[in-house]
């Protein structure tokens, strides 16, 4: 998928931090540019205060990776920037450097999709320094942010117990660019749609929707509305039912449902948008059943999350899509992942690994050296564990340990 180039119509090599660049001129002017380094980008905490992740991001950044150079209109820019001294900021040799580029680093993913936890490697970046470096800061804004919004989808998904979820949180969302990208990663969170129309043209995704209240306030009547959009659309017929009474608005959708069975077509389902969620979605049960209308599903909105829906449940609502938006899109109430990008080995041309290691005063920031890979255990009934190790010295025990607590250890079937 060509996406980033179908959305910005242009190369987003820049779209990084100005240290970035620096460090690559200083790598660059040192000699450096042929050392090789391996980047680890991962996560240290469990987003939500929950027990795992969703990986996303993966197409988004498959498709920077294959639009990375630097162009002539780039490199004038860059030409132009100053130091603290009003000099320029970049020599020319090494502009002229980034313009002769070519991308050759190895990038080793978890799949789009994967279940993953704390510390594990998400993205591997092996290759020339410099330019292993100038992936770091556009590799973190698409994989940080799609990995939120993914795991929200999929505790959303999981509250919801099988019904399906619609994605609505265009509206709501952190710009075009953030709701194009939350759209995806809702769908890859486990989303059955959405109702951004060119997230749907982008991406594949099912569309799905109905109509606003505005529908119902331009006519002179409920009653009147919902028989108009019946007429227009009657293989689209899902009628919002709470812009007055809600429950004589379901009696006015059953209304225009019997025209539509009348005239071969079939009332899709209502919408609930406000008020006491569990109680009048059972009543509108009543009503659609009563009315012969038991196929008829409800579909609930209002600012809904999780845990919304959970007690929703759990208060026997009788709601079978749930349309969020807001609280989805914008990964409440986590403001971002936290993952970070860390180096983990170096070496010179023709000679061995290194490792390398942050250290810290706290302990979760210590960084893991070595070539990272990840095993992840199963038993006949279930995975029961993920094992983080270094490529350079092979999987030769089976003994896991927490690197936030040596204490905690787990030992692994063999084999």
């Amino acid at each position: 998928m060509k996406i980033l180039k179908r959305i910005y119509r242009e190369n987003l090599s820049l779209a990084t931090d100005l240290y970035q660049l620096t460090m690559a001129q200083g790598y660059w002017k040192a000699g450096h540019e042929k050392q090789e380094a391996v980047f680890h980008l991962f996560f240290r905490k469990n987003p939500f205060n929950g027990g795992y992740a969703i990986a996303c991001g993966l197409a988004y950044l498959v498709d920077y990776l294959n639009e990375f150079r630097f162009e002539e209109d780039d490199l004038d820019y860059l030409a132009q920037l100053t130091g603290n001294d009003g000099r320029r900021l970049f020599e020319t040799e090494f502009l002229n450097y980034l313009g002769r580029l070519q991308f050759c680093c190895d990038v080793d993913a978890m799949p789009e999709g994967s279940v993953v936890f704390p510390q594990e490697p998400l993205v591997r970046v092996s290759g020339p320094i410099i330019q292993a470096q100038l992936l770091e800061t556009p590799l973190l804004n698409i994989v940080n942010f799609q990995t939120l919004i993914a795991t929200k989808a999929s505790r959303i998904c999981h509250a919801a117990g099988g019904d399906p979820v619609l994605e609505f949180g265009l509206r709501r969302a952190q710009g075009m660019d953030g709701a194009l990208a939350a759209s995806w990663a809702a769908y890859v969170g486990g989303c059955a749609a959405t109702s951004n129309v060119l997230a749907g043209k982008l991406f594949g995704i099912p569309v799905k929707g109905t109509h606003a209240h505005s529908w119902v306030m331009s006519f002179a009547s409920e009653e009147e509305a919902f028989q108009k959009y019946a007429e227009a659309m009657p293989n689209n017929a899902v009628f919002l039912v709470d812009t007055y009474d809600t429950l004589e608005g379901v009696r006015r959708a059953v209304k225009a449902g019997q025209w539509l069975r009348e005239h071969g077509h079939k009332l899709a389902g209502i919408r609930l948008d406000s008020g006491d969620l569990a109680y009048l979605s059972v009543e509108a049960r009543k009503i659609l059943d009563e009315a012969g209308f038991k196929d008829a599903f409800i579909v609930a909105s209002n600012d809904l999350d999780e845990v919304i829906i959970q007690s929703l449940k759990d208060q026997g609502a009788a709601i079978s899509v749930w349309g969020v938006g807001t609280k989805l899109v914008t990964g409440h109430d986590q403001a971002a992942l936290g993952g970070v990008y860390k180096l983990a080995m170096i070496r010179n041309p023709g000679q061995a690994w290194q490792h390398t290691i942050k250290l810290s005063e706290q302990g979760i920031k210590i960084s893991t050296p070595g070539i990272q890979q990840v095993r992840r255990f199963r038993n006949e009934r279930e995975f029961i564990g993920d094992m983080i190790y270094d490529l350079e010295l092979g999987l030769n025990r089976s003994t896991i340990v927490d690197p936030n607590d040596p204490m905690r250890r787990k030992n692994m079937p063999a084999g």
